[in-house]
């Protein structure tokens, strides 16, 4: 048997321990997952250790398909269903050989399959299991998207009823949906393969570019000829309930597509340009809604502040940062937290990004009204306890908000600022009362995201002066930093998924006495580091030394904090 094999090699090799096969075992009877998947799962075994073990003992050649182009034609040679029920993907054909690059080697059943579908000897090679993914994606994704837009330069007359009809879920491939709605639902499963945090329709002079935006960097998709990027525009509109005959107007618009039993939220929205409509699509997955403070990266120290801010039963409590900075998802923690059977939680939202149980949420709709303004003014009729405000963008917004703290009410919300201090001054700019600030502030929440390194390829060094001199560390002996090398876990990027750096500022009392006074922002930042204010900057400091992140990210993070 397949699985008693790979137990087998692995015990051989001193990977794994009887007694952590057994377990391994135990639980792939209860999954029913293979059991190199059950082992890595478990914690038992890294994926890497499983590669090189496989590599050592069957003489299966490793292939980094990050490295590698698949030709596409070798999409007709393996059908699609086959390819993901086995993740495997075919690599190129040798005369009567087809080399297939499997997370499993040992996957008997999906060899003998695809001797029998191509009628060629199957050469196994190895490849991580997100690799595979990907490549199956690409391959199979770039030849319907090539096959959908040939198609549509065919058949530009087609049905526009067939073309632009809504869809709640993305449809299967089938070959006989339109081929508009194939080449967007290609890019979105790409986008979510990918987990791409937004997609950018470009259009330029002579065609419309579509990129992805993964860990916070853009990375070009692929390309649409320019006489059918109306068709592709026009369809996401239709399944965002857009106006499509509108050209030359802003438009926002929303959808819910279902990929892989997973539900994902788009938020659309458009720009014209001079070649067109410019089109972002962010990307919400729902069932990562439920977060924690662990989850969004909070160190020991914070999260001991953090719990004293959410123990607060009155006061606002401001997230500060950028866009794209995960405010969001540091509200929706905190709204989380606080919703209680006990309170009535009521939340101002532009857009509404996730729907939350037990939560009374608005959406903000300036054409009728209902501005931020207006919606605090009637949510304070409503008896609520806790009051979630999107955003602070103007001074009668940040006047209500604090005016109603004072009252008794817990007001979350977010505003622009490079960081806590900044805040502060935003606050006093935009006409509050230092007063109103001073009596209703309890605290400022200021965060960033900074790209973790690669476990797979993080390598130690000796960091040179420009480098602690760039990060403001003084020189000394025995420090050691972390960079990413790439390799094929991370697509040679050095980097894998990202963190929430923070920065909480408590308004004690001496600090309340420093805002009522209009004092500098020196005065605040050296009565704040004495009660153990830990800065942004220096918590990136810190990540770099912990290994978490580069030196290259954390200046990158401090520099915008200086702004």
């Amino acid at each position: 048997m397949a699985y008693k094999r790979l137990g087998e090699l692995l015990l051989d090799v001193g990977v794994i321990s009887k007694e952590d096969l057994d377990r391994a075992l135990a639980e792939q009877k209860k999954t029913k997952h293979r059991l190199g998947s059950t082992l890595i799962e478990l914690g038992i075994i890294s994926e890497s250790q499983l590669i090189e073990s496989l590599e050592m003992q069957l003489g299966v050649e490793f292939i980094d398909l990050t490295k590698v182009t698949l030709p596409p034609e070798l999409a007709q040679v393996v059908p699609k269903n086959i390819a993901k029920r086995h993740n495997v993907v075919p690599v190129r054909l040798d005369k009567d050989q087809i080399y297939l690059a499997m997370s499993d080697p040992l996957n008997f059943p999906a060899i003998e399959e695809i001797r029998h579908v191509t009628r060629r000897r199957v050469v196994p090679m190895i490849a991580t299991a997100e690799a595979v993914d990907r490549a199956i994606m690409t391959l199979y994704g770039n030849e319907n998207a090539a096959r959908a837009i040939e198609e549509m330069r065919r058949d530009a007359d087609g049905d526009p009823a067939q073309t632009n009809r809504p869809s709640a879920v993305l449809e299967e491939d089938d070959g006989r949906s339109a081929p508009t709605i194939r080449l967007v639902n290609s890019i979105i499963e790409r986008a979510v393969s990918e987990r791409a945090s937004d997609i950018h329709l470009e259009p330029r002079e002579t065609e419309m570019v579509v990129r992805l935006r993964v860990d916070g960097v853009l990375r070009n998709l692929l390309t649409v000829p320019v006489n059918l990027q109306g068709s592709v525009i026009s369809r996401l509109k239709v399944m965002g309930g857009m106006n499509t005959s509108e050209r030359k107007v802003p438009q926002d618009g929303r959808a819910n597509v279902r990929i892989k039993h997973t539900d994902v939220d788009l938020r659309v929205s458009t720009l014209p340009t001079i070649f067109g409509e410019k089109m972002v699509i962010r990307l919400l997955d729902k069932t990562n809604q439920i977060l924690t403070p662990q989850g969004i990266g909070m160190d020991e120290h914070n999260l001991v502040l953090y719990q004293r801010l959410m123990r607060s039963n009155s006061g606002v409590i401001l997230i500060s940062g950028p866009t794209g900075s995960g405010k969001s998802s540091t509200m929706n923690t905190m709204v989380t937290q606080l919703n209680t059977e006990a309170v009535n939680v009521v939340t101002l939202e532009d857009p509404v990004e996730y729907n939350i149980d037990g939560v009374n949420q608005v959406q903000i709709n300036e054409k009728v009204g209902m501005t931020f303004a207006s919606g605090l003014r009637s949510i304070l009729r409503q008896d609520p306890d806790i009051i979630s405000v999107g955003e602070i963008r103007d001074g009668e917004t940040a006047e209500i908000a604090m005016r109603a703290a004072i009252t008794g009410h817990l007001v979350l919300s977010t505003i622009h600022t490079s960081d806590s201090f900044a805040t502060l001054d935003r606050l006093r700019d935009i006409g509050v009362e230092p007063y109103l600030t001073a009596s209703a502030l309890k605290g400022v929440v200021t965060q960033r995201l900074v790209r973790k390194l690669c476990p797979s390829c993080k390598k130690a060094y000796v960091p040179d002066a420009v480098e602690l001199d760039l990060l403001g560390i003084p020189h000394q002996e025995g420090l050691v930093f972390h960079k990413g090398e790439g390799c094929p876990m991370c697509y040679h990027t050095g980097y894998r998924g990202r963190t929430g750096v923070f920065e909480i500022l408590l308004v004690g009392r001496e600090l309340r006495r420093q805002i009522m006074a209009g004092s500098d922002r020196e005065t605040m930042q050296r009565l704040a580091a004495q009660e153990g204010f830990i800065s942004l900057a220096n918590r990136c400091r810190a990540l770099v030394m912990e290994g978490v992140t580069s030196v290259e990210e954390a200046v990158r993070t401090i520099h915008s904090t200086l702004d």
